[in-house]
């Protein structure tokens, strides 16, 4: 008797009005990462995701959800709560894009220099993390990733489906054609 095919695993949490998101809200395609600021392989992922956007034919919402792996990373969380001390000031993309690119930067001096140079407000932003204000909605988010079978990163859902492939664009792309047509 043949084995059974596994059973895909399921986003256990939606992406919804508290993610961060971006792309059109009715797009047919919505791309879901967990990832950690600190991690090789979110950042090498980051650069191929700008890639497969560049390829797709049709608009893919793109959403994050933060999963810092803080035993394998120590500045994962510093750097989660950065992101959303930014989003309290309309910047969570900014910095998001920033923290990948600057990885190996990941000290409090430099962060605080890009806040700066965004424009944001340093003292507020500053205080959002060393007060760690975000600490819920970080572990939500790694709570929901758990609930979904997340156990590392960077974990990919398309349309709510765990995307169990690799996320490089020969992969990765036809995956999202293909859930493009299934949603049409």
């Amino acid at each position: 008797m043949g084995r059974s095919k596994p059973e895909a695993e399921l986003l256990a949490v939606p992406v919804g009005a508290s993610d961060h998101v971006t792309g059109p809200a009715d797009a047919t395609v919505t791309l879901l990462e967990y990832g950690d600021y600190e991690c090789f392989y979110c950042g090498a992922a980051e650069n191929i995701l700008r890639v497969v956007q560049e390829r797709l034919a049709t608009p893919v919402r793109f959403a994050f959800r933060q999963f810092p792996l803080a035993e394998v990373h120590p500045l994962a969380e510093f750097a989660a709560q950065a992101a959303e001390a930014a989003n309290a000031q309309a910047a969570f993309w900014q910095m998001h894009r920033w923290l990948f690119e600057h990885q190996r930067m990941l000290e409090m001096d430099t962060v605080i220099q890009e806040a700066a140079n965004l424009g944001l407000d340093v003292r507020r932003f500053r205080d959002d993390i060393e007060r760690r204000a975000y600490a819920a909605r970080i572990q939500a988010d790694l709570e929901g990733g758990l609930q979904s079978g997340v156990t590392g990163v960077p974990t990919f859902f398309i349309n709510g489906v765990r995307h169990v492939q690799s996320y490089k664009p020969d992969h990765l792309l036809p995956a999202l054609v293909a859930a493009g047509a299934r949603a049409k």
